[in-house]
């Protein structure tokens, strides 16, 4: 039996999770897939003009136009954000590099971030604000409005599958599983995209949109005692 044991051990060990003797210490991982509920969009506006206060109100003129978009097609204040105002010169060099730099005009720029939380818009939302002005687009990346629900489903897998390899090995071994000696979460991971051949979310106008599914996942480590003759 204490061979047995000391086998045990050893299978347990393969796993980055440290066992002593007459305990089988296991990891167990769990992912789900969920479809995105939530798009957040990163977008803005930019304008170069020979007026610090011409690129400046254009900019403003332009990102009104994308929140009142927004607006009518129903998104909330709360979910609107503007940020990265700037107001740069543009420099004019000569010919020469003895030659003093001038200022030609000025550029201003301005971001919006924007929650959509009905991803049937989305399409529709993207080509109005660009149509109406909107020319800087730094990034689309989908989510889940309440993360928590995915995060504890794939919890439960994590737990689910450590049980079961531990099961295994002690069956394996003809030993009796324990009860739970320690229990250690690893690092949940935020829900990545993981991009599936489907496209429910393209639309018949504006910006085709594939939404693909986000992978959330979790880990544990569980170390068992092996149960006394």
């Amino acid at each position: 039996m204490q061979m047995l044991r000391n086998l045990l051990i050893v299978a347990a060990l393969s796993a980055p999770v440290f066992a002593h003797a007459g305990e089988i210490a296991v990891q167990g991982r769990g992912v789900i897939e969920k479809a995105p509920d939530m798009a957040v969009l990163s977008l803005g506006a930019r304008f170069q003009a020979f007026t610090a206060q011409e690129a400046m109100s254009e900019v403003n003129r332009r990102t009104q136009a994308a929140i009142r978009i927004m607006e009518k097609l129903g998104i909330e204040p709360r979910d609107m954000q503007t940020g990265n105002l700037y107001l740069n010169p543009v420099w004019e060099r000569g010919d020469n590099r003895i030659d003093v730099a001038r200022i030609k005009g000025y550029e201003a720029g301005n971001q919006l971030t924007v929650r959509v939380r009905d991803l049937t818009i989305l399409g529709d939302a993207l080509d109005e604000m660009v149509r109406d002005g909107v020319n800087a687009f730094n990034g689309l990346r989908f989510a889940l409005q309440d993360p928590s629900e995915a995060m504890n489903e794939a919890r439960r897998k994590a737990v689910q599958d450590a049980v079961a390899k531990a099961q295994l090995y002690a069956e394996a071994a003809g030993v009796e599983l324990g009860a739970i000696k320690s229990f250690h979460e690893g690092g949940g991971g935020v829900p990545q995209p993981r991009f599936m051949a489907r496209a429910e979310m393209a639309m018949d106008t504006g910006v085709p949109i594939a939404a693909g599914e986000l992978s959330t996942q979790a880990t544990v480590s569980i170390v068992f005692e092996i149960a006394e003759d």
